[in-house]
C-alpha cells in the first residue's frame, strides 16, 4: 500500500472519526437503560449457551500519559482488594440472574493493569468467576500484562488459573519515544516477561504497538517492531495512537510540538504493517495482524471475524458481559455500561444491584447498519445477499444505502450486484467510510484521527 493523492482529496488526514469497536458508538449510550433491563437481558440468555466474559480492573501503580482508557493510580493495596470484593460480589449477583448450563468462550481480564492482583487475589477472583460459568473445552482465557508489574509468583498464578493467552503492552521500545509518553519499558523486560509467559505453557501471545507517537520516525518505528518480531508474538495490535489531551488530561504531558502529521502517521503505519507482512503475518482488518495458524487469522480466512470493544476477535458468542466499573456489556438486544466510577460502582453492588447506569436499546435499522459497519472494518465487503437474508430490509433499500455511502469516495468502493467492496487502495478510508452507515451525530463526539 502505497500514499494515494486521492486519500488526501478525500479529507483522510483531517477527519475525525469513531473506531467502530461498537454500533452506535459509547457517546451515543443514554440513560434509557438500566439495571432492571440489564437483568432481563441476561435472564434471557438461552440456557447452556456460550457467552464472553470481559472483566475490568482499573488501577495502575502509575498512569502512562498516552492511555485514555478509564483508570485510576494508586500506590497502595488497600483500593485493589476492595475492588475484588466487589468483583467477586458482583459476579454473585450475575450468578443468581444467569440461566443454567450458561459456559464462557471468552473470559479476558483488562484494565487498568490486572496483574497488579497478589497472588492470592488473582486466585480467588478466577474462582470466583469459574463459580459463575467454566470455560468451554477450547476457550480462551486472557489477560493484559503490563511487563512494569509482573513477577514470577503472578504468572505461575495467572498459569495456574487456566490463563492461556497472554496480552503485553510494548507501545515503542525507543527510550525518547517512551519517555515522552510516560511508558518506560526496556527490551529486555519485555523479553524476559514473554518467555516467562511461554516458559509457563500459556499457548498464545499477543502484543500492542503503537504508531503516530511523539518523535516516531519511520526508523524509529522500524526498530521497534523488528524487535517486536524476535518475541515472535502469534498477534500483534498495531493502533494508531489517539491524541485527544481535551478527553484525556494526562495526554496534555506529551509534547503536541513532536507529534507526526497526518501524513507521517500513514507512512509510519505503512512501514510497520510491511514488516510484519514481511515476517508472515496475515494482516486482519485496519490494525491487526496474526501468525495465519492463529485463531484470529482462521476466523477471518473463514468469514467469521467480529468487532468488539477489545478490538478485533474470532469469539463466536453474541453475548459479551462486563464486570467491573465502566464494563461494557452486549447483548442481542442492546448495550449496557456500568457506572464508571469505583465509588458508585462499589454502592450499588453492596446494595445487591447491578450498577448499570447507561445504554443503549437497537432500534430501527441499528442492527442492519451495526453488521454493514462490522463486516467493512473486518472483512473490507459487505455482502448483499448476507443482509437481505439476516435482516428485515428490501434490496431496494440496500441499494439505497450502498450508493449513498459510496457516492462520496470515487473508485475508493465499489458496488456490485453481490458486494460493496472496499478496494485495497482504499482501505486507509475504511472508517470513514463506515461512517456513511452510521445513523446517529457524530459532532456529538470528538474522536481520534481518521489515520
Amino acid at each position: 500500500m502505497t500514499h494515494d493523492p486521492q486519500l488526501a482529496r478525500l479529507g483522510l488526514f483531517d477527519a475525525r472519526v469513531p473506531r467502530y469497536t461498537s454500533y452506535p458508538t459509547a457517546p451515543h449510550f443514554g440513560t434509557g437503560v438500566g439495571r432492571d433491563e440489564f437483568a432481563s437481558w441476561i435472564t434471557a440468555v438461552p440456557e447452556n449457551s456460550e457467552i464472553s466474559l470481559y472483566l475490568h480492573v482499573p488501577f495502575c501503580r502509575r498512569l502512562c500519559w498516552f492511555c485514555a482508557c478509564r483508570t485510576q493510580g494508586t500506590t497502595s493495596d488497600a483500593p485493589i482488594i476492595a475492588y475484588v470484593e466487589t468483583l467477586k460480589a458482583e459476579l454473585a449477583i450475575l450468578k443468581q440472574h444467569l440461566p443454567k448450563g450458561v459456559r464462557l468462550s471468552r473470559l479476558h481480564w483488562g484494565g487498568g493493569t490486572p496483574t497488579l492482583l497478589s497472588p492470592d487475589l488473582i486466585r480467588s477472583l478466577a474462582e470466583a468467576v469459574f463459580a459463575v460459568a467454566p470455560l468451554t473445552p477450547g476457550g480462551e482465557f486472557s489477560v493484559e500484562i503490563d511487563p512494569n508489574e509482573i513477577d514470577d509468583a503472578r504468572l505461575d498464578a495467572l498459569a495456574a488459573a487456566g490463563m492461556n493467552r497472554a496480552s503485553i503492552g510494548v507501545q515503542d521500545f525507543d527510550p525518547l519515544i517512551q519517555k515522552s509518553i510516560g511508558r518506560e519499558q526496556g527490551y529486555g523486560l519485555t523479553r524476559a516477561v514473554a518467555e516467562g509467559i511461554r516458559a509457563r505453557g500459556v499457548a498464545s501471545l499477543n502484543a500492542d504497538i503503537l504508531y503516530g507517537l511523539p518523535h516516531q520516525t519511520g526508523p524509529r518505528i522500524a526498530d521497534s517492531v523488528q524487535k517486536l518480531l524476535t518475541l515472535s508474538p502469534d498477534r500483534v495490535a498495531l493502533y494508531g495512537y489517539a491524541h485527544v489531551p481535551w478527553m484525556s488530561r494526562r495526554q496534555q504531558m506529551i509534547p503536541s510540538d513532536a507529534m507526526p502529521t497526518p501524513e507521517e502517521r500513514l507512512h509510519l503505519y505503512e512501514v510497520a504493517r510491511e514488516l510484519f507482512l514481511w515476517d508472515g503475518y496475515q494482516e486482519i482488518g485496519i490494525d491487526h495482524f496474526a501468525r495465519p495458524q492463529d485463531g484470529m487469522a482462521r476466523a477471518q480466512r473463514a468469514g467469521l471475524l467480529k468487532r468488539n470493544f477489545q478490538g478485533y476477535t474470532d469469539d463466536p458468542a453474541p453475548v459479551l458481559i462486563g464486570v467491573g466499573a465502566s464494563a461494557i456489556s452486549r447483548f442481542p438486544q442492546g448495550f449496557a455500561q456500568n457506572a464508571s466510577g469505583t465509588a458508585d460502582h462499589a454502592r450499588a453492588i453492596r446494595a445487591g444491584q447491578f450498577s448499570t447506569h447507561r445504554g443503549h436499546r437497537f432500534t430501527g435499522e441499528d442492527t442492519l447498519r451495526a453488521r454493514i459497519i462490522e463486516a467493512l472494518m473486518c472483512d473490507f465487503t459487505v455482502s448483499r445477499a448476507e443482509l437481505l437474508d439476516g435482516f428485515d430490509t428490501t434490496p431496494a433499500r440496500v441499494d439505497a444505502l450502498f450508493s449513498a455511502a459510496a457516492a462520496g469516495f470515487g473508485d475508493m468502493v465499489r458496488v456490485t450486484p453481490e458486494a460493496l467492496i472496499i478496494p485495497e487502495r482504499g482501505r486507509p478510508l475504511t472508517r470513514m467510510i463506515a461512517r456513511a452507515f452510521d445513523a446517529y451525530d457524530s459532532a456529538k463526539a470528538k474522536h481520534s484521527s481518521a489515520i
